[in-house]
């Protein structure tokens, strides 16, 4: 079930203008409710754990894909479609969240900031200096504009919001069993590399989108973009996330990744880059603006895909 130029603008004007209500309950909440059970489930099997991990990922990758086919069988359109498009973009919460680091740092309040960007990085804050943070929070952004953004829409138009769901469950599951430790590494197997499969497309179309950006926005390097995403885009550990990173870094004309720890253990990742500008607070309002222009730009072209239809 493919959607609507109509469908397609209002699913995405809502979450610009409203993001995620906290009264309204999340539906990825409620996949990673399903997700956590159901390796409740195919654990107690006592299937070897790469197998166990695979029939996880099938059961909460189909019960994700068949609720979202059937609310569109049996509720009305176009507000089901509207519904879960929104519900499935996160330009405006990714911002917010950002904003909310961004802010006490302009304040100074660096005790504040460390909190707040504790809730949208996995790494350990307790330590982190305003640098540090700025860095995290480049970061997170850059990649989730693909994961959060690109990605959807992409797979929205492959094949509806149906699609959509089944690329959140595949991130999701990412999220939750994606890790290279004793307890995931196997049952996670599955997880991760159809993430990497899922995100393939999207991270390197979301970085020529940065390019396409910076070729235009007086501030931005275009010729920095497209250096660090050539140079250093596939130094990551990931085959998929410096792409927006890279560019992104080449674009603000910052230097991204070097070392972070993780539950106290030391991890460093490529650098992507190249320091010409002091990384602090005032670098996000670049990064907000690639946010906000890649997702207008793609949004356009998708909307003209749809339309041809």
């Amino acid at each position: 079930m493919m959607v609507t130029p109509l469908q397609l603008g209002c699913g995405v004007a809502a979450d610009l203008a409203f993001g995620d209500p906290r009264w309204l309950p999340h539906p990825i909440v409620g996949v990673g409710l399903l997700a956590s059970a159901m390796e409740r489930v195919w654990r107690s099997t006592n299937l070897p754990l790469r197998v166990a991990g695979i029939g996880a990922w099938i059961s909460v990758a189909y019960a994700t894909c068949g609720l979202v086919y059937a609310s569109m069988r049996l509720l009305p359109e176009p507000h089901i479609q509207i519904y879960w498009i929104w519900s499935f973009l996160a330009v405006r919460s990714l911002d917010d969240h950002a904003m909310a680091v961004i802010k006490p740092l302009r304040k100074g309040n660096i005790a504040a900031a460390r909190q707040a960007v504790g809730r949208i990085v996995g790494r350990d804050t307790e330590n982190l200096n305003e640098h540090e943070i700025t860095r995290a929070t480049i970061e997170t952004v850059a990649e989730n504009l693909s994961d959060g953004v690109i990605a959807p829409l992409f797979w929205l138009l492959i094949g509806g919001p149906v699609a959509m769901a089944g690329y959140k469950a595949v991130n999701t599951m990412d999220s939750m069993f994606g890790y290279k430790n004793d307890r995931y590494r196997e049952f996670g197997w599955c997880s991760a590399r159809m993430d990497d499969f899922a995100n393939w497309i999207p991270a390197r179309l979301t970085a020529a989108l940065i390019w396409t950006v910076a070729a235009v926005w007086p501030s931005l390097n275009l010729h920095q973009s497209v250096r660090s995403t050539w140079q250093d885009a596939h130094r990551q550990p990931s085959p998929n996330s410096g792409y927006p990173e890279a560019a992104a870094a080449g674009a603000l004309g910052v230097q991204l990744g070097g070392v972070s720890y993780y539950r106290g253990v030391r991890s460093e990742k490529a650098l992507l880059g190249e320091n010409l500008q002091p990384l602090n607070w005032q670098i996000y309002w670049g990064m907000r603006v690639l946010l906000f222009t890649v997702t207008l730009l793609f949004t356009v072209l998708s909307l003209l895909l749809v339309n041809l239809q």
